[in-house]
């Protein structure tokens, strides 16, 4: 009796939906949450957070992006482990230059199969040999 005065109290508060779920005696569940809308891959942002526990073993990390969406991606397998070695991330971390992340969904789960060095905002685009 005391569960049904404390729900009672509390959804009274709620104004009419609460007192019809007063009146109910059951509680309401909210639906789960939709599915995260990911954005097109590629997508580049910032790194803010690395899962690793050393710098050969990383798991995966955490983008911000331009819009201020916050993706966390598992590492796949990466087409180019070499030009782009996922220990390199901590560089991009600490000094906050931008990465380009290609990925697919994997189930729900955002999965990294190639990272590259994103363009600066701002930059002007390196002069190629061929150019000069």
């Amino acid at each position: 009796m005391i569960r049904r005065a404390y729900l009672t109290r509390f959804v009274a508060g709620a104004g009419a939906p609460g007192l019809l779920l007063a009146a109910c005696g059951q509680a309401v569940v909210s639906p789960s949450p939709a599915a995260t809308a990911y954005p097109a891959s590629p997508v580049d942002g910032v790194i803010i957070a690395i899962d690793a526990s050393s710098i050969a073993d990383v798991r995966g990390f955490t983008l911000l992006t331009a819009t201020g969406q916050r993706i966390t991606f598992t590492l796949g397998n990466l087409e180019n482990p070499t030009a782009f070695p996922p220990g390199h991330l901590a560089e991009h971390q600490a000094t906050s230059l931008p990465v380009r992340v290609y990925y697919r969904l994997e189930g729900s789960l955002p999965v990294v199969y190639r990272l590259e060095d994103a363009p600066v905002p701002g930059a002007s685009p390196k002069a190629s040999p061929a150019a000069t």
